[in-house]
């Protein structure tokens, strides 16, 4: 663990830290990132929209988070305000068997980002896509 810890700083004071060898880096599934450590946890949740705008929450805000599947949708619910995530394939098995849904409940989603048209036709017909969110 130490040498870990001594490899990191050293990375860091030499500029060479990047997302190819940071353990705590976020893969990229497409509609959101998912920390590579079991046990590693996000304190927000960037959301980021197409037209670019962002919002990031702290999951500590989070109260609870309610999955609506004739809605196609995830709900955060939060002191006094919800955030709807709506798609396609939201509780589909993205990587290493987490889906959307349990990465959230895990605090392991550091970000979810909307999906243009584009984007969306593309995808294979069973991977998640989040087409809107809504704050």
């Amino acid at each position: 663990m130490i040498d870990k810890l001594n490899q990191k700083l050293a990375a860091t004071f030499s500029g060479h830290l990047d997302a190819s060898n940071d353990p705590d880096a976020a893969d990229d599934l497409g509609s959101f990132g998912l920390l590579r450590g079991l046990r590693e946890r996000s304190q927000m949740l960037t959301l980021k929209k197409t037209g670019g705008n962002q919002v990031a929450i702290a999951y500590a805000w989070i109260e609870r988070i309610e999955f609506n599947p004739s809605e196609n949708c995830i709900t955060l619910h939060g002191v006094g305000r919800d955030v709807r995530i709506r798609g396609n394939h939201l509780i589909n098995i993205a990587k290493a068997d987490v889906t959307l849904f349990d990465g959230l409940t895990r605090h392991r989603v550091p970000w979810i980002r909307e999906s243009g048209r584009a984007d969306t036709l593309k995808a294979d017909l069973d991977t998640c896509v989040v087409t809107g969110i809504e704050w």
